[in-house]
């Protein structure tokens, strides 16, 4: 073989071995491993230790009320999404019966009141019956024109908040972001850390799963401006985005820091008084016109001074 045309080929693979080297492998955990490449409902779930919130197990990560009055006769049926599951399991061990929560190592049976299907699977079933009450962030406009189109009106209780946040590498010198550059990053107008006081390399823009609830929040934040795909999400250093319990308390991936917004970090006193920018609303959904009247006796115990200290020791932050 040619020494020059052998050399250019070593050259090559020399490059492509110091992009995979120079990813964040911390960021690359939580959001390539985690989210792009697990796109069956089964696979999302793995993304949290399901294991370690069932209720009536003794988890220590379930925050109960002592002595709540228990539901009898029609149990509701309740789901959510993986970043809020303390909150609904410690509802669930709080005034459930135990035997409703039927729970086989791995996964909840179809018939146990009790079920973890993520925000996209809760939505869809919330609107199809399967689901009597979910606790989830907002809907999607495609979750709600869903329900329209099966002829639901869903009602949406906040019964807490938690903020919407972004991370990085804790390598990435950048610290802040504001809403413009966020909006930069993700239609393409900005790609590389440079161009906000960081090193001089690509950004790779991470996104999640069409209506899970924090791509919808995504959305949100985005308004009009079009999210563009990103090509280069492979060789950069990556950026990414979730619900800040999810990343501090459930997850507990190293290596990653949260950037604060407009110079506000994610504080619960922030979040609470609505200085950080991009909190949100945590609700309890249901559908309108229900008639299991312990619905409204469950979410009733949500918004009780117990249930908001569930709200609370679960790791989010509880009305005023």
């Amino acid at each position: 073989m040619d020494k020059k045309k052998l050399a250019k080929q070593l050259s090559v693979i020399v490059l492509v071995i110091a992009l995979f080297a120079g990813l964040d492998t911390g960021i690359y955990q939580l959001f390539i491993k985690r989210v792009i490449s697990h796109h069956s409902p089964g696979m999302q779930k793995m993304s949290v230790e399901v294991g370690n919130y069932v209720p009536f197990t003794g988890s220590e990560n379930v925050c109960s009320a002592e002595g709540a009055a228990k539901l009898e006769g029609d149990i509701p049926v309740i789901d959510g999404a993986a970043a809020l599951l303390p909150i609904y399991a410690g509802f669930v061990q709080s005034i459930y019966p135990e035997s409703s929560v039927i729970y086989n190592g791995q996964d909840y049976d179809e018939k146990s009141a009790m079920h973890y299907t993520n925000t996209r699977g809760a939505y869809k079933d919330i609107v199809d019956g399967k689901a009597d009450i979910i606790i989830c962030a907002q809907p999607s406009d495609e979750q709600l024109q869903y329900a329209r189109d099966n002829g639901v009106e869903l009602e949406l209780v906040p019964i807490g908040s938690d903020a919407f946040v972004f991370i990085v590498n804790e390598s990435n010198p950048v610290n802040d972001i504001t809403i413009e550059q966020i909006k930069g990053i993700y239609s393409g107008r900005i790609r590389n850390w440079k161009e906000l006081g960081g090193k001089n390399i690509p950004i790779a823009a991470m996104r999640r799963n069409k209506n899970s609830g924090s791509q919808t929040s995504l959305e949100k934040i985005m308004g009009d401006t079009p999210i563009k795909p990103d090509y280069t999400a492979l060789f950069g250093s990556p950026i990414g985005f979730s619900f800040r319990y999810y990343v501090t308390g459930m997850l507990g991936e190293g290596g990653v820091k949260i950037l604060t917004i407009n110079g506000i970090a994610p504080t619960a006193e922030t979040i609470a008084d609505g200085t950080y920018p991009v909190a949100g609303n945590i609700y309890a959904i249901y559908r309108k016109g229900e008639t299991n009247e312990n619905v409204q006796k469950a979410i009733d115990f949500m918004l009780s001074p117990e249930g908001q200290e569930i709200v609370k020791r679960s790791g989010y932050i509880p009305l005023s």
